[in-house]
């Protein structure tokens, strides 16, 4: 049994192929995630919208495997993901927590709250037409700050300058656009030294900012949106969606069923 910051009573979580998941609601997520940018917690805490190519990553790769069973939340950012969830645990609700679409009603519903957003990630051309579309889309959201740092691992460098621009900026909620696994990793430590929650939402920002298309709101809601992005972007994506799948699809079938 797994608890939100802050939320009562506890959640359920079940496991896909040995990575624990939160069992909620969409709307739930949206509201948790809202509630603990306003109360922040003692300790920072990292959440993670992943889909079947992390979960598939993750039995592959032991240090990934471990950030994802460590400390903070799982959502399931797949359609896949939560279809297996509610084979194995009817009882609570699953539904998928689209990364994007969190990003998107969290800058909504957080303005009534007063939360203050970071963005950290991505180029600065779209940093800065993400700041400008937010303000189109959601006047009187606050974007406390934005960084764009510089292309390579995640050494101490990033982290001190990261950590300082965040301070710095007074924000409550921090996205992180890096890329998965990179911005999973990269939650996990910044949540460990800064008191706040830190959201790997990958291409959230290109498809806010407008960089990317988006793919049609009945494409989200099919379970198919893997297909139309793998459509869009076969060079990049191919790998991920058609190895990635197979691969999930073993490690769940060989996986040793848990449900707490």
């Amino acid at each position: 049994m797994s608890e939100f910051a802050g939320a009562h009573p506890p959640y359920n979580e079940t496991d896909v192929a040995g990575i624990p998941f939160i069992c909620t609601t969409f709307d739930n997520a949206v509201n948790r995630v809202i509630e603990l940018g306003r109360t922040h917690g003692a300790a920072g805490t990292p959440v993670r919208l992943s889909n079947a190519y992390c979960v598939a990553l993750a039995n592959q790769d032991p240090e990934y495997r471990a950030v994802l069973a460590g400390p903070g939340w799982n959502f399931p950012d797949g359609a896949p993901v939560a279809y297996f969830m509610r084979r194995q645990n009817r009882k609570s609700p699953s539904e998928r927590v689209r990364g994007p679409s969190l990003f998107a009603a969290v800058l909504d519903r957080g303005r009534s709250a007063g939360l203050r957003h970071f963005m950290l990630g991505a180029t600065q051309d779209t940093l800065d037409r993400l700041v400008e579309s937010i303000g189109n889309r959601y006047p009187g959201a606050e974007v406390a700050g934005t960084y764009s740092p510089p292309f390579g691992p995640l050494d101490e460098s990033f982290y001190t300058e990261s950590i300082a621009r965040i301070e710095e900026s007074g924000a409550d909620v921090v996205w992180v656009g890096l890329g998965t696994p990179k911005q999973d990793f990269a939650a996990a430590e910044l949540a460990r030294r800064v008191p706040l929650p830190f959201l790997g939402v990958g291409a959230a920002f290109d498809f806010v900012a407008g960089v990317v298309p988006e793919a049609p709101l009945w494409v989200q809601r099919s379970g198919f949106e893997w297909l139309y992005r793998l459509v869009s972007e076969p060079r990049r994506l191919w790998r991920r969606y058609l190895i990635g799948n197979t691969q999930f699809l073993w490690s769940v079938a060989t996986a040793p069923r848990h449900t707490s």
